[in-house]
């Protein structure tokens, strides 16, 4: 593309010029997942996007770059130009978006979904190869959800995952027995291959050897020289008492086998605490709501409260209003990695009869009747307030 029509490399990004390069970084960082071709595969303007970002950030990423681009734009890149060139080697830009990609990710990309998933969720799983081919398997996500009795009580879980395992007909090596790994004939080596693009030389990981730069002379025949094979497993995870929604659980090297006999990856359990029908959650807190009759608020009793051990025995005072809330201390879920426990807090709802029959409604007119102001303290003090409104 020719540097007249070339987009700006701040627009692309969507930085303003002044940008720090935490700034920078943070932008390529969302638009290269937004753009990334195992996002968007088959969407030519999603793969123009992101090579248009992994140029934009080359440039903006390095200081001695971004200051020649400051001054002369994308001519200081242009062979012969005022900034030199800037290339690898000379002749202009050589930019592998992907190279970018891995660089800021820190590994993984490249025709794997996972790699993108893995770094952005924090297992940091799908590093380079070394050169056998070998590579850290994915980190994988597995989203386990349980009831609020569970969670407090803690509970062992059984899950099944299907995932790339180790190949048992080479061990997870990826080659047949006595082969050997040569020098990839493709990419001499290099790992990278070089394409011309218009005024662009774009270099890229090599496809044979996907960038180790060597390959197996005979691939085994199961896993066509990866390694691996997709299984199912089981495993079983324990849920300490305690856990939060959406808490993660590391299981250490249970994450995708890795590439021609590298350590395999990790796996991550998002635990999800489903909705209880009676109880609320806060911390190690639990809410709820109980009715009362009327009768049993204004001359005090007891009633039942649920909890997650079972029934326990509330007092109500005489006189209880509604909506006060009385506290059951160590009733609630325990602390996670402590012995202390959270308190159940109970609400009360007083509950007004709906249907009254001729005597019912003749004893309670009477009972009207007989009370005072002084029993309506709180009815008082309100009308008292709210005189003004009505010009008295």
């Amino acid at each position: 593309m020719p540097a007249a029509t070339k987009k700006d490399f701040y627009e692309v990004l969507g930085v303003p010029r002044e940008a720090s390069a935490d700034d920078i970084k943070k932008a390529y960082r969302k638009l290269a997942v937004k753009f990334h071709p195992d996002k968007n595969p088959g969407d030519k303007s999603a793969e123009e996007s992101f090579k248009q970002l992994g140029e934009a950030y080359e440039v903006l990423s390095n200081e001695d770059k971004r200051a020649a681009y400051d001054r002369f734009g994308h001519s200081a890149f242009q062979p012969g130009g005022p900034g030199g060139g800037f290339g690898r080697g000379g002749g202009g830009m050589h930019v592998d978006p992907m190279d970018i990609f891995r660089e800021v990710f820190g590994g993984g990309g490249g025709g794997n979904a996972g790699g993108i998933f893995e770094h952005l969720f924090g297992g940091g799983g799908g590093g380079g190869r070394d050169r056998d081919g070998r590579q850290r398997g994915s980190d994988l996500r597995y989203d386990l959800r349980i009831r609020l009795e569970e969670a407090a009580s803690g509970i062992e879980k059984e899950i099944e995952i299907t995932k790339l395992d180790a190949c048992d007909d080479c061990s997870g090596s990826g080659a047949e027995p006595g082969s050997k790994v040569v020098t990839c004939p493709s990419c001499h080596g290099r790992g990278q291959v070089i394409t011309s693009r218009g005024f662009f030389q774009v270099s890229q990981s090599c496809p044979r050897c996907r960038g180790a730069g060597t390959v197996i002379e005979k691939p085994c025949k199961k896993c066509n020289g990866d390694g691996r094979v997709e299984k199912t497993s089981r495993l079983k995870i324990k849920i300490p008492a305690g856990i939060d929604d959406g808490a993660r659980l590391r299981s250490s090297r249970n994450g995708e086998a890795g590439l021609r006999g590298g350590p395999p990856g990790d796996l991550y359990v998002v635990v999800h605490v489903a909705e209880h029908p009676i109880f609320q959650r806060e911390d190690s807190n639990l809410y709820c709501e109980v009715p009362i009759s009327f009768a049993t608020a204004a001359l005090g009793g007891e009633t039942k409260v649920p909890t997650l051990d079972g029934a326990a025995q509330l007092k109500i005072p005489a006189g209880t209003q509604g909506s006060t809330v009385f506290r059951l201390r160590g009733r609630g879920l325990p602390s996670l990695n402590s012995r202390e426990r959270g308190d159940l807090l109970t609400r009360v709802v007083v509950e007004i009869p709906t249907k009254l029959d001729a005597e019912q409604r003749e004893k309670l007119q009477a009972f009207a009747a007989s009370c005072g102001e002084e029993n309506n303290p709180q009815e008082q003090s309100f009308w008292d307030k709210a005189k003004g409104f009505f010009g008295v």
